[in-house]
């Protein structure tokens, strides 16, 4: 997506660690028009599925998860990393690790949101290990729903992520892919 690849040149900022900071348009301050053609974006490439919901993880990943289902017009539901008293006793969890945070954290869905049987499009900011991903596709096996496949908006390509989630047979669509984060330079995968 070349209106991402320019913004991500404009606007990212490299971090020790293979970090890409692109709070400015994505994580903290959003670009609603670039993350309404992100969304477009996705509905475009999963046009061929049938898509009953959208699945991510607060909070980076609902913004542009929330542009697919507007796109879609499939609601959209967000794994909770923090239970609040209003969350029902009654949910799907998983633990997951943060490449970002190199941390753990437990995340939940209320059972209602979910469904057996449902095609659930998984959609997040990033794509690196692919750990975040694969603790809500654990999450839509408990609830027995079916992963349509992923939507990444920037894939960390020297990273296993996706690797990792092909191999288990699970399509993987990516708006841009990073071959790597060095020099204080991205450098693009395609």
């Amino acid at each position: 997506m070349e209106a991402l690849k320019q913004k991500i040149i404009a606007n990212g900022r490299v971090l020790p660690g293979n970090v890409l900071k692109v709070d400015s348009f994505i994580n903290q301050q959003i670009d609603v028009e670039l993350m309404t053609a992100i969304g477009q974006e996705f509905a475009k490439r999963f046009a061929n599925q049938q898509i009953d919901r959208i699945l991510t993880i607060e909070s980076s990943g609902i913004a542009p998860a929330i542009m697919a289902a507007q796109a879609m017009k499939v609601p959209l539901v967000f794994a909770r990393k923090r239970k609040s008293l209003t969350l029902s006793a009654d949910i799907y969890a998983t633990k997951l690790f943060s490449y970002t945070t190199q941390q753990y954290t437990d995340v939940m869905v209320d059972k209602r949101f979910i469904q057996p049987g449902e095609n659930v499009l998984v959609i997040d900011d990033f794509l690196a290990n692919g750990q975040a991903v694969e603790g809500l596709i654990d999450i839509l096996e408990q609830a027995q729903a079916t992963l349509a496949g992923v939507g990444i908006v920037i894939e960390k390509s020297f990273q296993p992520g996706r690797q990792t989630i092909e191999d288990k047979g699970f399509q993987v669509e990516s708006l841009v892919k990073i071959a790597s984060l060095s020099d204080n330079q991205v450098r693009f995968a395609d």
